[in-house]
């Protein structure tokens, strides 16, 4: 079965696979904002005062979503870079015209 077409000329299948590369993105962007989160938390320079394994799993849910939210709003721009990179492999002809610098 053929997909219709919208008035931009491009496929609704086209348009929720861009809808699903883009929440792919996000979440990768997601990701990796938690591991450097994580990694800047473990260089600490030494004991925590009131250091436990409850206060550890808080604060690693505290940092999983502060890179959530981090990510979830503008971000780093880690999320469009690959959305452009994809782009590119997805669909060709729409990739050449969102590439080309401004």
């Amino acid at each position: 079965m053929i997909a219709p077409v919208t008035a931009t000329g491009t496929n609704a299948a086209s348009a929720a696979e861009n809808d699903q590369l883009g929440k792919a993105a996000k979440a990768f962007e997601a990701v990796f904002m938690r591991q450097m989160i994580s990694s800047m938390r473990s260089a600490s320079l030494g004991d925590e005062l009131f250091g436990s394994s409850a206060g550890e799993q808080f604060r690693d849910m505290s940092d999983a979503r502060l890179a959530d939210d981090m990510a979830g709003g503008k971000g780093f721009g880690i999320a469009e870079l690959l959305m452009k990179q994809f782009a590119a492999r997805a669909d060709p002809a729409t990739a050449a015209t969102e590439t080309k610098p401004k």
